[in-house]
């Protein structure tokens, strides 16, 4: 009785430390973790240190260090000391649990701001297949399933990292998925911190059964993946070690499962037996894209290139997955979806890049460019309108807060898939019909990742290539939110010329924040004619161009320029006033 009585007051003594606790004060800067997995048991295991920095402004003498609630802390000391900690169920949808182990550390003494502080670790616990946090704002159980599919089980294990399953120590606020973009937000926060955080992991698989692959997503491995595992034995176990210079680009994952392998020098496909087939499929489609995307990306730069891999995923709906060289997804889709699928990817090992906006970016304007180039440019608009109507809708939402210029909600510092992928590809896009592919592709090829340190590298790069001033347009679309353009046609004026030719004046209003330079068309008699116009944001500028023969229609915009509204804007020229 005085035991618990001890224990009550103790964990009293420290609860005080939960309240008002920053858990973004600190952020790791090392973990050397080993890890040791059991299939047959779902179980993982996991000792090591981790090194600590208080990022904050001030003597920090609390944190917290969180891990999937399926786990238990077992031991936390600094210096081989016990540390004083209570834990607790923090509700939050960072894991796929719905909850977290937290433990709440108290220091003897207070660690000043940008001082480490080393702790040697250890925890262990099951890793099943959960749906908690989706199941309970009504996602459909299927549906669930289809996307949280993280587990370790006798017949397939794969455990990616923050966001789905905390398996390595994190901080994080709580977070709901219910706020459609809190998630985004709060991941990638964890990752500005841990941008340039190191991880080395000793992945061990033990058990009985013949695993033939363990794999992780790490881009320096020290021993190759996909070590074979000996024959079952009471004692039969494997390791690898794995080390990833920056967890904040690539989040660390490890998959064991039963697979086969096939390779070339693009890619490495692992693939479950029943898929053989769509392993050769993928194959088939990546020798298709590789010498279009190594053109795009690949040569005359030192890209330091990754080599694609593929991982397969037994269930057909399972919703795809990539981090660093790494893709995991089912090997049944169609052919085009591979294309596509394959031409991501290569993009992604080829172009490692510390800016979401760049990598995510470029990964969809290729398969839009890849599309253009196969199918024709109006195949590529398609696939831009199919993409960004989401993004329209986001803006639209926007809009009515009245904020369109804070920095927070830029490109460089948004957390979300929405704007990292798919307005970032409209801004890729944009920028190629401005200044050529030639120019992009110059870019491209003198990018290198490791000088990419000040916010306006690329646009440096542009300006280089293109000899043309980029500043408005990377500070409306990148540097800062601004919003979509919304073009009116405010006029239309055509003449006949002495020259027997025909002016036709036209002017644009941009009602939206952003300014955009979009394409005017005149279609004439005979054929049509199409100019350049640069609109700025909440303003209106004209153009003049010259018709050979009589003008019969003006448009502007031919979808290539996201907008707040999507309507075709025309203008029928019903008069053309003389020259005299």
């Amino acid at each position: 009785m005085m035991k618990r009585s001890c224990l009550f007051c103790l964990i009293c003594s420290l609860a005080p430390a939960a309240l008002g606790l920053d858990r973004h004060a600190f952020s790791v800067t090392r973990y050397d973790l080993s890890a040791t997995v059991e299939p047959e048991q779902q179980r993982l295991g996991v000792r090591g240190t981790v090194v600590l920095r208080n990022d904050s402004s001030s003597p920090q003498k609390d944190l917290a260090l969180q891990i999937s609630s399926s786990l238990g802390w077992r031991s936390i000391q600094s210096g081989g000391k016990p540390v004083q900690f209570f834990f607790q169920t923090y509700t939050s949808d960072i894991d796929h649990t719905g909850a977290l182990m937290e433990a709440i550390l108290t220091l003897p003494n207070a660690i000043a701001p940008k001082e480490n502080v080393e702790f040697e670790i250890g925890y262990e616990g099951v890793i099943p297949q959960d749906t908690t946090r989706l199941t309970r704002i009504a996602v459909p159980a299927d549906s669930a399933a289809h996307s949280d599919w993280d587990r370790i089980s006798r017949s397939f294990t794969a455990v990616r990292g923050i966001g789905y399953v905390a398996w390595y120590p994190v901080a994080t606020e709580a977070v709901n998925l219910s706020d459609a973009t809190a998630m985004f937000d709060e991941v990638e926060r964890w990752k500005r911190r841990e941008r340039e955080a190191e991880m080395q992991v000793k992945l061990c698989v033990l058990g009985k059964n013949p695993f033939s692959t363990a794999l992780m997503n790490d881009n320096n491995v020290v021993q190759a993946p996909g070590t074979p595992l000996p024959p079952p034995s009471p004692s039969a176990i494997a390791c690898s070690v794995h080390r990833y210079s920056y967890i904040g680009l690539t989040v660390p994952m490890f998959i064991v499962g039963n697979y086969s392998k096939t390779e070339d020098s693009n890619v490495t496909i692992y693939y479950l037996p029943e898929h053989r087939a769509g392993a050769d499929n993928y194959a088939l489609a990546v020798r298709e894209t590789a010498p279009v995307v190594n053109e795009w990306f690949g040569p005359g730069r030192d890209h330091g290139r990754q080599k694609a891999q593929v991982v397969d995923l037994a269930d057909p709906d399972a919703s795809p997955f990539e981090s660093g060289s790494l893709l995991l997804l089912p090997l049944v889709g169609d052919d085009a979806t591979l294309l596509l699928s394959s031409v991501q990817h290569l993009t992604h090992a080829l172009f490692p890049s510390p800016r979401p906006w760049i990598s995510e970016g470029l990964a969809r304007y290729a398969q839009a460019s890849f599309l253009a180039e196969r199918k024709g440019r109006q195949e590529a608009m398609v696939y831009l309108e199919n993409h960004r109507r989401a993004l329209v809708e986001a803006e639209r939402q926007n809009a009515t807060l009245g904020d369109d210029s804070g920095a927070e909600h830029s490109l460089l510092s948004a957390g979300d898939e929405l704007s990292q992928q798919v307005k970032a590809m409209n801004v890729w896009w944009m920028l190629k019909d401005m200044v050529g592919e030639a120019a992009v592709k110059g870019a491209l090829h003198n990018y290198k990742s490791a000088d990419d340190k000040d916010a306006d590298y690329m646009q440096k790069l542009l300006e280089a290539e293109a000899h043309r001033d980029l500043g408005w347009f990377f500070a409306d679309w990148v540097y800062r939110d601004r919003g979509l353009p919304d073009f009116r046609i405010r006029s239309v004026y055509a003449r006949h010329t002495a020259a027997a030719g025909y002016m036709v004046t036209v002017t644009v209003e941009n009602l939206g924040g952003a300014g955009a330079e979009v394409p005017v068309t005149v279609q004439m008699l005979a054929g049509k004619t199409t100019d350049r116009l640069v609109v700025p944001g909440r303003s209106k500028t004209s153009i003049r161009i010259l018709a050979a023969s009589p003008p019969q229609q003006v448009l502007v915009n031919d979808g290539s320029v996201p907008e707040m509204r999507t309507s075709t804007h025309e203008y029928r020229i019903r008069a053309v006033a003389s020259s005299k």
